[in-house]
């Protein structure tokens, strides 16, 4: 689903787990740690989050400012009942840095519902939109020793290209979803 304020406070208290694990470091390059740093002492307050909220979604368009070499990316928050579980961000565009580093879709579940398939469902479920982006095979990219990812993007029909410094690159097709 696109973001949504009616998930306020699951996804803070989300946020609180990333944090307690260690995302949001100086040194963390994902979208979720960015996010965090950049706009997470606000987000307790309900229109500074619902302005977030609003960002997240202007950031599909090509004419929204952005960090450089950052492209133009759909965020999708998988939600379940009122429960903020993770999200996933497709990107529009590929850049050397995301050949190497980030691929095209990316995602995040919130440490508490980890190993329960929801990286798996997000994946597959984000491969249609990957599609109609135009991307078939779609790159997806995850640390070498993050297990649960390289399950998740095998269940999902990923097929292993090789590793790069600490991530390994897996090739999805979206034509059959």
């Amino acid at each position: 689903m696109p973001p949504t304020v009616a998930v306020h406070a699951s996804f803070l208290a989300a946020v609180e787990e990333f944090r307690a694990e260690g995302r949001a470091r100086a040194d963390d390059n994902s979208m979720l740690g960015r996010d965090i740093l950049t706009h997470g002492d606000r987000w307790a307050d309900p229109d500074a989050f619902a302005a977030y909220v609003r960002l997240t979604l202007g950031d599909a368009d090509d004419e929204a400012p952005r960090p450089p070499g950052h492209v133009p990316s759909t965020v999708l928050w998988w939600v379940v009942g009122d429960t903020f579980v993770g999200r996933l961000s497709i990107r529009h565009r590929m850049t050397r840095r995301l050949l190497e580093w980030g691929g095209i879709i990316g995602y995040d579940v919130r440490p508490s519902l980890r190993r329960r398939g929801h990286a798996t469902a997000m994946l597959r479920a984000s491969l249609p939109v990957a599609r109609r982006l135009g991307f078939d095979p779609v790159l997806v990219t995850c640390d070498w020793d993050n297990i649960g990812s390289r399950k998740a993007i095998e269940a999902c029909g990923g097929v292993l290209e090789d590793r790069r410094a600490e991530k390994l690159r897996y090739w999805i097709a979206t034509g059959d979803t």
